[in-house]
């Protein structure tokens, strides 16, 4: 088992048929007999090569669609029977089974076919039978046969047979069994996903989760962490799908603070102006809309430049040239937007350090989805926080009504803090943060952070007095007492929005009415953790 194994016959069945033609020319030319089928069988013949086709080694039709041709003894005979085992031989040579030494097969397009949301049935006659039936017996007879299933791994499959004489090591066969093993179980959890969805079962009894190796990384949150980006292929634009244009590899924080960065500005639609948002640690430390994508980059930055100083940068638009330029003044580690002109790649090219990317597109902030995070034992499961609220939502519950400014900013606010950390306090004025406060045990110290990170950006900037003073304020839950809102209102807010739903909102509202603060109420949270 342990020595390396010729290959002298192969059965090909492929979907993605990339680079088939002229793999399959350099196993012919090797003397490796092919076994083939439907599609597959018919491209290498009309590119010439002498084929077999599996039809004439099982002595059945491909009957019923397709969806019956290669489930036989002849087959699977052929790819589990132990080279080693008399038993196994004597059988083989009984029933007029032959070895096959390499399988080569890659999946129906299953998860393609669900992402273009296809229907039910189209989605069912996508699920591959034999395929994976073909790739487990191989990949568990790995000592004596090869199993190929992904089209990038040709090279590597010829490779190995050019450095040991038209054989394989165990140690290659290994590697690719792992793999194929991979493969079955990430369509078979492509599949049960899918079909949960499609029945409405939302706590499915098993849940599958699987993911392709998109970049090792050199390490995790901490130099002593190992990790690597695994994606699934969803149709998401955000940074799995995005293209890189300059600077060195993402790292693991890169990773999850530019999701973060892109989800967040992906709340603004672009039709109604540019936005930006400013990630440090996966938490805003800068949001603002704009007249232009410069002017929201500058607003964004003034809620915060401390903090900003080696952040990430998003934007729900097209980064130009002027943006760009001014960008480039602090040291930033990415920058995420749709698309770039030529001018902001220009500028950005003499900072090498700085990561450019581009999606193409916007997430859409309201597609349902799921979230899961792994806990001791086990993973919790949710669907993505899709809630929206617009104005017809919101409950006045103060005694002043806010004006149309204020329900603009507080409706702004409440969407920054949608995705800011728990426990999250927002000051917003003019469309952009003015203040935030994240991550407190205690939702009056996020009040009070805020504010205070509100009075140092007056004094950088040389402001009379911290921009708090007339702001909005979006909590991501409810006040559970009144000392929030006294110290929201020491800070000069004059509008509140919340949640709602404490014991005490009626303290709450009684503090909001003294104080002279419209307040109203959302009916949903946002907790982050």
């Amino acid at each position: 088992m342990s020595r390396p194994v010729p290959i002298r016959r192969a059965l090909i069945s492929v979907s993605d048929k990339t680079g088939l033609i002229d793999f399959a020319r350099k196993l012919d030319a090797r003397g490796i007999e092919i076994l083939s089928t439907g599609g597959s069988a018919k491209s290498l013949r009309e590119a010439g090569l002498t084929v077999v086709d599996v039809a004439d080694v099982t002595g059945f039709p491909e009957m019923m669609d397709g969806r019956v041709k290669t489930l036989h003894p002849a087959v699977h005979g052929g790819l589990l029977a132990l080279r080693d085992n008399a038993e196994h031989l004597a059988a083989m040579e009984a029933h007029g089974i032959g070895p096959i030494d390499l399988l080569v097969v890659n999946l129906y397009p299953f998860e393609e076919t669900a992402a273009k949301g296809a229907g039910y049935d189209d989605c069912i006659e996508n699920i591959d039978i034999g395929g994976p039936a073909m790739i487990r017996a191989a990949a568990k007879n790995h000592g004596f046969v090869t199993v190929i299933v992904d089209v990038q791994d040709y090279d590597a499959l010829l490779a190995e047979l050019d450095a040991n004489d038209d054989r394989t090591t165990l140690a290659f066969r290994q590697r690719q069994a792992q793999i194929a093993y991979a493969r079955t179980a990430a369509y078979d959890a492509a599949v049960s996903t899918w079909l949960a969805g499609a029945i409405g079962d939302e706590t499915p009894r098993r849940r599958a989760f699987a993911g392709t190796l998109s970049q090792p990384l050199r390490y995790g949150e901490n130099p002593h962490q190992g990790a690597a980006f695994y994606v699934t292929g969803e149709n998401r634009p955000g940074v799995a799908t995005a293209r890189q244009w300059q600077g060195k590899e993402l790292s693991y924080n890169n990773i999850n603070d530019t999701d973060a960065a892109f989800e967040l500005v992906a709340e603004f639609d672009p039709a109604e102006g540019p936005a930006c948002a400013i990630i440090k640690h996966a938490n805003p430390c800068g949001v603002a809309r704009g007249d232009s994508a410069l002017d929201a980059y500058k607003r964004a930055f003034d809620c915060d430049r401390t903090s900003a100083f080696g952040g990430i940068i998003a934007l729900n638009g097209t980064l130009d040239g002027a943006t760009a330029e001014e960008i480039a003044k602090i040291f930033t580690e990415v920058v995420i937007a749709p698309d770039a002109d030529e001018d902001a790649k220009r500028i950005f090219a003499a900072k090498k350090n700085l990561r450019l990317l581009t999606t193409g597109g916007l997430p859409d902030p309201q597609a349902p989805g799921l979230a899961f995070r792994q806990v001791a034992g086990g993973f919790l499961v949710q669907g993505r926080d899709n809630g929206h609220v617009g104005l017809p939502d919101l409950k006045v519950v103060s005694d002043r009504q806010p004006d149309d400014r204020e329900l603009a900013d507080m409706l702004f606010a409440w969407t920054v803090a949608k995705h800011v950390k728990s426990n999250a306090i927002v000051y917003a004025k003019d469309r952009a943060t003015v203040g935030i406060g994240a991550g407190q045990m205690s939702r009056v110290d996020s009040t009070r952070i805020g504010r205070r990170k509100s009075e140092d950006m007056a004094e950088a900037l040389g402001l009379a007095q911290p921009l708090t003073v007339g702001a909005v304020v979006a909590s991501d839950a409810f006040f559970p007492f009144a000392d929030g809102i006294e110290a929201l209102a020491q800070a000069g807010a004059r509008a509140v929005i919340q949640p709602g739903g404490s014991m005490r909102d009626d303290e709450v509202i009684a503090a909001a009415n003294r104080l002279g603060l419209a307040m109203v109420f959302t009916g949903q949270r946002h907790f982050r953790h």
